[in-house]
């Protein structure tokens, strides 16, 4: 099999942040992943370097244009290695083969009548750069870039989009997976609804000349998005190369949701009148926000990626950004999450397993891998959870689930170290009549490692490789072929290395790695007020009186209505009954679907003072348990009427 898997090109109007790293990383990820599973893949990214924004930033920095594309495309090129991302080409929209390809597509869709000339008028978003509807404004202002459109009105040549506008929904109906997520598809399909309007293409060289010129009217360079779009086909040899037919049947487009209708309908019905098959699949992430806000380079709140690397290093960056942003939804972004997950996930979890594993081989077997006896069951429940744990993750990552294909590895990972408490090695070591127990508990350890392993290739590429080399695994990884138990010969030499991730100074290590002039913490929603009664002062410190305790009234609750908060993916919009009906906001979104919770009994905290959550008043707070990733609503045993009070 083969696949052709491609980034945003990024536009240079400012250097890389996290979001486009989000975007490579997962590119990269999905890359080696595949090619763990023997496939051929070609893999894409670069840079936009056409249009209005570019030139005013070049003014900006008082260079040239060339000189400044030149820098930022530059700054994007040396972002990806420290990050461990390997694509097979870095592409620009200014060089030959890609001017020469957009030239020859322009007179092609040109002779055969679907450009015209035409005079228009509307309303111009220089943020966008792009026309946009009266009905795409949000108070007048474009939703995006939260300015009002300029109306400009001019002579340009326009692409014949609305001819293709029943093919390319006809299309995306008997193709679902097309556009993935689901909801990503909707959207789509829901725009379509409305009749297209012809897709202007071109820019007069009056106030435009740094662009690609149109092939039929050189008073006219060509508009970003007809010249951006078509890196896709410049990238793999359209249309000559011997494997252009190979790569593009199996094309996938990974980009953010800012740029869904460009991609979703711009793009197919172009490639619909060159005459050449849509995409196969187009995969649409979140944004990354800073609080509540999205971080982009307008706004000025962005994470640059090779800080985080240079003092995280390119592992756990990669780690935290496929481990945090479920695929398609957004995320927030902190330090303080970051080196928490390096912490509890990398350092305690993975870290602690593997050096425990390894020291206890060192020193009770003399660093060589044992010959196991039969195993105990014990010792199948943990080799059972690590084949289980391979299909999983397979599974996960064919469908972009990182997040939970890393919580089935990190499962396996937590069953490990709770295996060595259980089994006791050291015990074991103590007597020479248990010497073959102890071995068949130390290949079950190693085999697990062994599989850990395999899986984080594609994650964590410098983990992975580290934990081959101790375990003296030489050839490479093939999850076909590795993906079985028992694998490891007896004798093997087992090479003990440095920590794989040492523990950070949480505090230190935030201080150090914020970005100068920035606060080194994400501003929070602010937390609802505590009850008007003041509380009588305590005696002792982490500890309540029983006044204290009386002042928190505890409530059972029905919840009777349940719904997804817009825009908030992490919160949910509760209609409780204590007895009284009332709201609650709660960010269990997560944790539970909204038909999970009709009818469910829960405790909540009923005195709370009402406050606005995405502006909605929430009137209590549901408790809930919380251990590492999971999360679980308090209930109670038994029927018991709502609004009982809890004692």
């Amino acid at each position: 099999m083969s696949l052709y898997l491609t980034t945003p090109i990024f536009y240079v109007n400012a250097p890389p942040h996290i979001g486009h790293a989000y975007s490579t990383i997962v590119a990269d990820a999905v890359s080696r992943f595949k090619r763990l599973n023997g496939e051929k893949v070609f893999f894409q990214t670069g840079t936009d370097e056409h249009g209005d924004k570019i030139v005013q930033a070049a003014a900006d920095a008082d260079v040239s244009v060339r000189e400044y594309v030149d820098n930022i495309s530059r700054m994007f090129r040396d972002t990806w290695p420290p990050l461990a991302i390997e694509p097979d080409r870095f592409i620009r929209t200014t060089d030959s083969d890609h001017i020469a390809t957009v030239q020859r597509i322009l007179q092609q869709v040109y002779d055969q009548g679907d450009i015209y000339f035409a005079e228009y008028t509307g309303l111009y978003c220089k943020g966008c750069e792009q026309f946009l509807t009266e009905k795409e404004l949000v108070n007048g202002l474009c939703p995006d870039h939260q300015k009002p459109p300029v109306a400009v009105s001019e002579q340009n040549y326009f692409f014949r989009m609305s001819k293709y506008q029943q093919w390319l929904i006809d299309h995306i109906t008997s193709h679902p997976e097309c556009i993935t997520p689901e909801r990503y598809r909707n959207e789509v399909l829901a725009f379509l609804r409305e009749p297209l309007e012809d897709l202007c293409i071109s820019r007069p060289t009056s106030r435009l000349t740094w662009g690609i010129p149109l092939p039929f009217d050189d008073r006219f360079v060509t508009y970003v998005w007809f010249d951006a779009l078509i890196n896709y086909l410049t990238g793999i040899g359209y249309p000559d190369a011997p494997h252009f037919s190979e790569y593009w049947g199996a094309a996938e487009h990974i980009i953010a949701k800012d740029i869904l209708k460009p991609h979703a309908i711009y793009w197919p019905t172009m490639l619909r009148a060159m005459g050449l098959a849509p995409f196969h699949r187009l995969h649409v992430h979140g944004y990354w926000n800073m609080g509540e806000t999205k971080m982009s380079k307008s706004l000025g709140n962005v994470v640059r990626p090779l800080e985080l690397t240079e003092q995280f290093g390119a592992d756990t960056v990669r780690y935290f950004l496929l481990r945090e942003m479920s695929f398609g939804l957004d995320a927030g972004f902190s330090l303080e999450a970051l080196i928490a997950r390096r912490n509890s996930d990398l350092a305690n979890d993975l870290g602690n397993l593997v050096s425990r594993s390894l020291t206890m081989v060192k020193n009770f077997v003399g660093g060589k891998v044992p010959a196991p006896g039969p195993l105990a069951p014990l010792d199948q429940e943990l080799a059972d959870a690590a084949l289980a744990m391979l299909g999983e993750y397979r599974q996960r990552m064919t469908g972009f689930a990182f997040r939970q294909a890393l919580e089935a590895v990190w499962e396996v990972i937590g069953r490990a170290n709770r295996y060595i408490v259980a089994t006791a090695p050291w015990e074991l070591a103590k007597d020479p009549a248990r010497a073959t127990r102890l071995a068949t508990v130390l290949h079950t350890l190693l085999e697990t490692l062994r599989l850990v392993t395999l899986t984080l290739h594609p994650i964590m590429p410098a983990t992975a490789a580290k934990m081959s080399a101790a375990l003296g695994l030489t050839a490479v990884p093939d999850l076909n072929r590795d993906g079985r138990w028992g694998l490891l010969a007896p004798g093997t030499a087992i090479t003990l290395g440095e920590a794989l991730f040492p523990r950070l100074d949480a505090k230190g290590a935030a201080q150090a790695a914020a970005p100068k002039g920035q606060p080194n913490k994400t501003p929070a929603a602010k937390a609802p007020a505590a009850a008007p009664a003041p509380a009588p002062p305590i005696a002792e410190e982490g500890l309540i009186t029983f006044d204290h305790f009386q002042q928190t009234e505890l409530r059972v609750a029905e919840i009777i209505a349940a719904q997804k908060v817009p825009k908030a993916d992490r919160l949910l919009q509760l209609t409780v009954k204590a007895p009284e009906e009332r709201t609650i906001v709660a960010g269990i979104a997560e944790f539970y679907q909204p038909e999970q919770l009709i009818g469910k009994k829960v405790i909540i905290v009923a005195n709370l003072k009402p406050a606005k959550l995405k502006g909605i008043l929430s009137q209590g707070m549901v408790l809930a348990a919380k251990a590492g990733d999971r999360l679980v609503l308090s209930t109670v045993d038994g029927d018991i009427p709502p609004g009982s009070k809890v004692a």
